[in-house]
C-alpha cells in the first residue's frame, strides 16, 4: 500500500510539473507560442467514471492545433514533434497519456497520446498535432469546444 501511495504521488508531481513546449528554440522573428508563458484557463467541466469503466476522466473545453512551426522540433518529452502523426500537448496530463477528443460540433473523434506540453493560450484546453486536428476536422475552424476522455494514463515519459 505504501509503496502505490508513493507511486501516486510521483505522478501527480510528474503531471503538474512545469516544462518547457520545445527543449530548443530557433530565432523566427517574432514571439511564437513557445516563447509565451502559460496562462490559467477556466475550469473546465470534469466527471469520472469507477475504475471498472473504461473512461478515467471527461472534461469539456476548447481545442486548437499546431503544426509546420514545430514539425521537426523537440516535443517537452524529448520526442521530435511530427504534424502528421496522433499526438497532443497538454498543461498537467502525464506524457504517454491517451486521450479519446470528440469534436462536438460534428462528432467527429481522435485518439491521441501526450507528448507535449501546452497549450500557452488562454482558455484552451489540448493543442492536437495537424494530423489528429484532420480527423475531427478542426483545421478550418482553428479552434473548437472538444470533450476529452482520458482512456489510459501515461507513464510520464
Amino acid at each position: 500500500m505504501w509503496s502505490v501511495a508513493v507511486r501516486l504521488t510521483a505522478v501527480v508531481c510528474i503531471g503538474c510539473s512545469s516544462s518547457p513546449r520545445f527543449v530548443e528554440k530557433e530565432k523566427t522573428g517574432g514571439k511564437t507560442e513557445s516563447n509565451s508563458s502559460p496562462t490559467p484557463s477556466p475550469e473546465p467541466e470534469k466527471s469520472v467514471r469507477s475504475s471498472t469503466g473504461k473512461i478515467l476522466l471527461t472534461l469539456e473545453g476548447v481545442a486548437s492545433y499546431y503544426a509546420h512551426d514545430f514539425h521537426g522540433k523537440l516535443t517537452s518529452n524529448g520526442e521530435t514533434f511530427d504534424m502528421n502523426a496522433l499526438t497532443a500537448a497538454h498543461r498537467t496530463f502525464p506524457f504517454g497519456t491517451k486521450i479519446r477528443v470528440t469534436n462536438l460540433e460534428n462528432n467527429l473523434a481522435v485518439m491521441v497520446r501526450v507528448n507535449d506540453r501546452g497549450p500557452f493560450k488562454e482558455g484552451r484546453m489540448i493543442d492536437l498535432s495537424l494530423g489528429a486536428a484532420k480527423e475531427i476536422n478542426l483545421v478550418k475552424t482553428g479552434t473548437a469546444r472538444v470533450k476529452l476522455e482520458v482512456l489510459e494514463w501515461g507513464d510520464g515519459k
